[in-house]
């Protein structure tokens, strides 16, 4: 073995980000843990044997059997977290391979969908024109999905850079709220936005934030009963940014709270109004979000309505 291969096996914090995961859930470093454990129990345990026990060879056996104890049960743990770790980044990967294997025949259906659509190569009858459009919405819901998944194992890999820039979070929230503003007339729903004066700009990537804020609107949007109002408010709260969407939609039942930011989770009573989505929305923001230096959270109640909110560290 080389000695870039030895410092490369000694790296532990490249080796949890190999894997994904955080430093406290990393074989590496809980192999490390179990050492010092180790060591300091058989330490404990010879000095109490060596004031309770005369004969040295009796202390030498129990220091020996209680190390040797120990030291296979910190393998036999080490070793199931390296195979879970293990499975996680395959799965990761395959996640990721699959993904990008489907943007391509996704994309060049669409393509094909939207030519045969414009009746550019033959007449389309209404008839033909109505299974066109189904096919049409069903293929951006399956792209929606791939790139949600291909963003998720970009997050799980440690491959999702975040490039932060200066920028206006209000100037952004406006952009989306007109974007948004077909879909919010279609629904007779009414967005009202409401911002503090003279605020600073957000220190974050802005690319990535757009993904948070048009999580948080198209949520709010799609689960609030008609005639209906959203809220959003962006201010200035203990030198952070703060930003808040408030609906008087369906709410998040009690029980399903602790479950909301978790991957592919959706709440039951979500499903009745609306069965579209991929649950991976609000835990791709959660992880922006945090890995921007911020937080979110929100408050709801059943058939009341939710408000969330997150915060950004300023320039």
């Amino acid at each position: 073995m080389s000695l870039k291969d030895i410092i490369k096996e000694l790296n532990i914090s490249a080796q949890c980000r190999q894997y994904g995961l955080s430093l406290w859930q990393c074989p590496q470093f809980i192999f490390v843990v179990m050492g010092i454990i180790i060591i300091a129990f058989t330490l404990i345990t010879y000095f109490v044997g060596a004031r309770y026990i005369e004969d040295p060879l009796q202390i030498a056996f129990l220091v020996t059997v209680l190390t040797l104890v120990l030291f296979i049960l910190g393998s036999i743990i080490t070793q199931s977290f390296e195979n879970i770790a293990e499975a996680s980044r395959m799965k990761s990967e395959f996640v990721s391979i699959v993904s990008h294997q489907l943007r391509s025949p996704l994309s060049n259906l669409k393509w094909a969908i939207e030519l045969l659509m414009s009746g550019r190569i033959g007449k389309i009858e209404k008839k033909q024109l109505k299974y066109f459009v189904i096919l049409k919405e069903n293929n951006a819901r399956m792209q929606e999905l791939i790139f949600d998944l291909l963003i998720v194992s970009r997050i799980e890999q440690g491959r999702f850079p975040l490039k932060k820039k200066p920028f206006s979070l209000e100037e952004l929230t406006k952009e989306l709220i007109s974007i948004f503003e077909p879909q919010v007339q279609a629904t007779n729903i009414k967005i009202g936005f409401k911002d503090g004066k003279g605020l600073p700009h957000a220190l974050a990537d802005r690319h990535q934030i757009k993904l948070v804020v048009e999580n948080l609107i198209d949520n709010a949007i799609r689960y609030t009963r008609n005639h209906s109002k959203i809220e959003i408010k962006i201010d200035e709260k203990n030198k952070s940014l703060y930003f808040e969407v408030k609906d008087k939609g369906v709410g998040i039942p009690k029980k399903d709270q602790k479950y909301i930011f978790q991957k592919f989770f959706r709440s039951e009573n979500v499903l009745k109004y609306q069965t579209q989505g991929t649950g991976l929305g609000l835990y791709i923001a959660k992880s922006i979000v945090e890995g921007s230096g911020g937080k979110i959270g929100f408050i709801s109640e059943e058939n009341k309505g939710s408000t969330f909110w997150f915060t950004l560290p300023i320039k």
